[in-house]
């Protein structure tokens, strides 16, 4: 049995449209929220394993602006690349060629989730995407192998390269399992509220399993440890909205702190009783803080059901 959306009735008073486009060899598939003629064009990344649904719960705060989601490929409804790896540097060729492809680029907003945030902020630092303004939710500040849960992440390393060396259908089996999933799934979720506890947990086991082969998820797994914003943060020069958490288990809130510290214009809003789902869990005011920050849109009356 389907679980309800608590967001559901606010995502059915906008407007959606789906598209597809060619980038990198990748058909990259995507949805529009909002006015096709909006002032303000935000254009997001999701994280890892996620898809274009998983911010669903922000943009249903949202009105007077286009939101763009596009899956990243390999995962959602997008197929891999073939014209680059998927790993940082691969994924912000891809997310600044669809936003070329889309004739955005240089105009739209940039925001990141979690494994989004690393792709966007590399391509805003290498200058594949000019943009007027970055949001970061949840931003990766730092290695997660140094961060509070390092134990639980070096597990999580051999996880996947377990899943990578065993045969293919046990590997599958592995990488789709439901125990892991819902392991995963309870440790990230902060909330008590049970029915969006609910909720969550039923995004993950609906999603999670949602990637085109073995290869590309564990590519992409590898690319999430690889690096952290932090790495390119003194190149971002352009005004950034880091939307953190006072329970991540991947990013520390001093992390935090010293990643606004090596930016140029930075400014930091540490959510309080939330963890490393945001989006989820405190949607209303991620949305509040964007609104403020962009200067642009405006949250809608209505709250979640």
């Amino acid at each position: 049995m389907s679980v309800h959306s608590p967001f559901a009735a606010l995502l059915a008073e906008l407007p959606i449209r789906h598209g597809v486009v060619s980038v990198l060899g990748s058909s990259t598939h995507y949805w529009v929220y909002g006015p096709e003629d909006a002032a303000t064009t935000i254009v997001i990344s999701h994280g890892y394993r996620g898809e274009h649904h998983g911010l669903e719960p922000v943009i249903a705060q949202l009105r007077d602006v286009r939101i763009i989601g596009p899956d990243l490929p390999g995962f959602g409804e997008s197929s891999p690349m073939t014209e680059a790896d998927h790993n940082v540097p691969g994924y912000a060729a891809w997310y600044g060629a669809f936003l070329d492809a889309l004739g955005i680029n240089g105009t739209a907003v940039v925001l990141g989730h979690s494994f989004g945030s690393m792709v966007t902020s590399y391509a805003v630092a290498k200058g594949i995407v000019t943009t007027p303004k970055l949001v970061l939710v949840n931003p990766i500040a730092a290695s997660a192998l140094d961060g509070p849960s390092k134990v639980r992440t070096q597990g999580t390393v051999a996880y996947y390269r377990l899943a990578m060396l065993l045969p293919e259908r046990a590997g599958q089996w592995l990488l789709d399992n439901w125990l892991v999933i819902r392991f995963m799934s309870l440790s990230l979720a902060k909330t008590r509220d049970k029915t969006l506890r609910r909720f969550i947990h039923d995004q993950h086991h609906t999603y999670f399993g949602r990637f085109s082969d073995r290869r590309t998820v564990v590519e992409g797994f590898e690319a999430s440890i690889s690096t952290d914003v932090s790495a390119v943060a003194a190149e971002i020069t352009v005004p950034t909205l880091l939307i953190g958490a006072q329970h991540d288990l991947i990013t520390t809130v001093p992390q935090l702190e010293a990643l606004r510290a090596k930016m140029a214009d930075a400014t930091l809003h540490v959510v309080p009783d939330v963890g490393h789902l945001i989006h989820y869990e405190k949607s209303r005011e991620a949305a509040a803080l964007i609104v403020e920050f962009l200067g642009a849109g405006r949250l809608t009356e209505a709250q979640p059901a």
